[in-house]
C-alpha cells in the first residue's frame, strides 16, 4: 500500500512570500508602502502565536506593520473608535482584528465596522456576497490558501467529487464557494450529515474543517483521495493535531496536508497576498 505524498505548506508558502515579496518591491519603487495593522485584545495565548507570525511575515516581506496589543477590558465603542481611526489611515491598506475578542464584545459588529477595501481577511458582508458571485478583490486566507496547496500537487479541482466538512464562516462556506468557482462540485458536511463517513468516501477532494481532533479515519476516505485537514486541536498532552487521523488517512490518500505545517503557513501568506492587493486598489 503506498504512503500519501505530504503537501508541504512551508514549501509552497514560500514561493507566494516570495512572489509578494518583488510585487512590494516593486511597489516602492513607484511610491506605493504597503501598511497592515493588527489588532489582538486580551492574552489568548494562540492568538499571539498568531499575531507574532503575522508581524514576521510583515518583516520579512518589506510591509510596514503596526500592533495594538489591547487589554480584554477595553470597552466595544473604543475599539470600535480604534477600528474607525485606522479606516482614514493612509499609512494602513490592511486591518486584521484578530479572533477570539472578549465576549463583552460584538465580533461581527467589529468586522462590519471595517472597511470592506482594508478587510483583509475578507470577513466583511461586503466582500462574503463578491465571493459569493464570484467577483472578488480578497479571498478568505485560509480556503484560498487550501486551494493553493490542492493545486501545487497538480491535481485539477474542475469535475472532481469535492467535500468539505465544517460550515463555518471563516473556513467552510467559502472553501464550499472556491471549489464551486474551479468548478468542483461541492457537498458541505456539519454535525447533522447523516452518513457522514459515507459521504466522505465519494471525495476525490476532502477538506476538514470542524476542530473535532483525528475525526477524520481511514476507513472515511476514498483510495488516493487529496485530504486537506484545517484542523488545529491542541490535546491534552500539549501536542496538537488536526481533525484527521494522519497515520491512517496517509495510508489510502494520495496527498496530505500535515498539522502543523500544511495550511497554517498558506493562511499568512494569503494574508499578505490580500495586503498588498488591498494597497494596490486604494493608489488607483
Amino acid at each position: 500500500m503506498s504512503q500519501a505524498k505530504i503537501i508541504d505548506g512551508k514549501v509552497v508558502s514560500t514561493k507566494v512570500r516570495q512572489e509578494v515579496k518583488e510585487e512590494v518591491e516593486k511597489l516602492n519603487q513607484q511610491g506605493i508602502n504597503v501598511g497592515l495593522a493588527v489588532v489582538i485584545v486580551g492574552k489568548d495565548p494562540a492568538s499571539r502565536i498568531y499575531v507574532n507570525s503575522k508581524k514576521k511575515a510583515c518583516a520579512e516581506i518589506g510591509i510596514y506593520s503596526e500592533e495594538y496589543a489591547l487589554d480584554e477590558s477595553i470597552t466595544e465603542q473604543e475599539l470600535l473608535t480604534l477600528v474607525e481611526k485606522l479606516n482614514h489611515d493612509t499609512k494602513i491598506n490592511g486591518i486584521l482584528v484578530q479572533s477570539p475578542l472578549p465576549k463583552h464584545i460584538n465580533e461581527n459588529r467589529i468586522v462590519e465596522a471595517i472597511s470592506p477595501l482594508k478587510d483583509v481577511d475578507a470577513f466583511h458582508a461586503q466582500n462574503v456576497g463578491k465571493i459569493m458571485i464570484g467577483d472578488f478583490d480578497f479571498l478568505p486566507c485560509t480556503p484560498s490558501g487550501c486551494i493553493d496547496l490542492i493545486e501545487s500537487t497538480g491535481t485539477e479541482i474542475s469535475g472532481k467529487n469535492c467535500v468539505v466538512i465544517g460550515r463555518s464562516n471563516i473556513v467552510g462556506k467559502p472553501m464550499a464557494m472556491l471549489l464551486l468557482h474551479k468548478n468542483g462540485t461541492v457537498t458541505i458536511c456539519h454535525s447533522k450529515t447523516r452518513n457522514l463517513a459515507e459521504v466522505c468516501r465519494q471525495a476525490d477532494i476532502l477538506v476538514a474543517a470542524v476542530g473535532v481532533p483525528n475525526l477524520v479515519k481511514k476507513d472515511m476516505v476514498k483510495q488516493d483521495a487529496v485530504v486537506i485537514d484545517v484542523g488545529m486541536n491542541r490535546l491534552e498532552d500539549g501536542s496538537l493535531c488536526g481533525d484527521v487521523d494522519f497515520e491512517g488517512v496517509s495510508q489510502v490518500a494520495s496527498y496530505i496536508t500535515p498539522v502543523p505545517g500544511g495550511v497554517g503557513p498558506m493562511t499568512i501568506a494569503t494574508l499578505m497576498k490580500n495586503t498588498v492587493t488591498a494597497a494596490k486598489i486604494q493608489s488607483r
